[in-house]
């Protein structure tokens, strides 16, 4: 063999390496979470959304809960993708809130009209859902933010009944503010068994949690900007639940998990469980953090997914990557934003960059 053909083969065989490495490194790197088991499988084509909604196909989801009666409840964007992660109901009448039975099949929808930004989403103990609107914005892609009313949609909270009648509305519509009577693009709710409301005031410059008595008169605040315990950076979720009836609280942008009691105490701050956007508590003490950012670039050396653990010490014990994680540091949309789990530990994720609502169950 020629000493120049020996010298191209090198340079081919070099090439093909330095291709393969590069492929390499595009894969998602070992974190804590990725060597965690998954017992989990998902459960494709669910649920059915009938053709005579948007010809079927979603748009963005940002929350989804389940009733007392076992049927799931979904928070979406009116279908809409645009903005991408932030898509709007604006310019929409599609009715943001849907209703399914555990087949998969559409119940019920309400609500439409009266969101622009929709993000917190619960369901209390008595099949009510609560639903916040996250919009600070006069204008949307251009067009305006004012509801059927004429009054501008932003920063508050509604409580419907079942049946989708308003009962309590909190916050002053289209205002922004830090007084026991406003919020700044309030994110998240939780409501406790005796009723008490809890609401992160996260999306703006607040960074608070908000207590209200069942009837929604304020009782208590507690949180600033910040990094310390009992601080906040953009609170994106909160779960009230598990045994010791502790608050969690996704302090996403400070990277961790809060924990308090219900007046406020600080109790535990956790990293583990990545950047989370959503988080969920069950009765038996599991706790289910959707963490919808990790990359490379954002909170490196975590990986976007649903991290399964303990209530109660934070301790790990399941890890189901994201669908798109081979696309996580290019992907600049946030994941699942929603979670909530059943009594047999079915997971639900509404998933803002997916357009869909995935299903978990268990597989082993």
């Amino acid at each position: 063999m020629s000493q120049r053909v020996r010298m191209v083969r090198l340079v081919v065989i070099g090439t093909i390496l330095t291709s393969g490495g590069a492929a390499q490194s595009q894969q998602p790197p070992s974190t804590p979470q990725t060597r965690l088991p998954n017992p989990y499988r998902l459960v494709e084509g669910w649920p059915t959304l009938p053709t005579s909604m948007n010809g079927g196909r979603w748009g963005e989801l940002i929350r989804a809960d389940l009733d007392p009666k076992g049927n799931i409840w979904v928070f979406h964007r009116c279908f809409n993708t645009e903005p991408a992660g932030a898509a709007t109901c604006v310019g929409r009448s599609d009715p943001p809130i849907l209703q399914f039975d555990p087949s998969g099949r559409l119940l019920t929808s309400i609500g439409g009209g009266m969101f622009a930004f929709p993000h917190g989403f619960t369901v209390d103990g008595e099949g009510n859902i609560w639903a916040s609107d996250a919009n600070g914005d006069e204008t949307v892609l251009g067009i305006s933010a004012r509801g059927p009313n004429g009054v501008l949609r932003g920063h508050q909270v509604f409580k419907f009944s079942p049946t989708g009648k308003l009962l309590m509305t909190l916050g002053k519509a289209g205002v922004a503010g830090n007084g026991p009577d406003t919020f700044d693009r309030p994110t998240g709710i939780a409501i406790a068994p005796n009723g008490n409301i809890f609401v992160t005031d996260g999306h703006g410059k607040n960074d608070r949690v908000v207590k209200f008595s069942k009837d929604g008169r304020f009782i208590k605040t507690w949180g600033r900007h910040g990094s310390g315990p009992g601080e906040f950076d953009q609170p994106h979720d909160i779960s009230l639940g598990g045994s010791r009836g502790w608050v969690y609280v996704a302090d996403r942008s400070n990277n961790r998990v809060q924990v308090f009691d219900q007046d406020g105490k600080f109790i535990a701050a956790w990293t583990q469980f990545g950047r989370p956007s959503a988080l969920f508590v069950s009765k038996d003490d599991t706790l289910y953090v959707s963490d919808s950012q990790s990359n490379s670039k954002v909170n490196p050396g975590a990986t976007r997914g649903i991290t399964v653990g303990s209530a109660i010490d934070g301790s790990l014990r399941a890890f189901i990557p994201d669908p798109n994680l081979a696309q996580a540091d290019v992907n600049r949309i946030s994941g699942a934003s929603g979670i909530v789990a059943d009594d047999m530990g079915t997971i639900y994720a509404a998933d803002v960059a997916d357009h869909r609502l995935r299903k978990y169950i268990r597989a082993k």
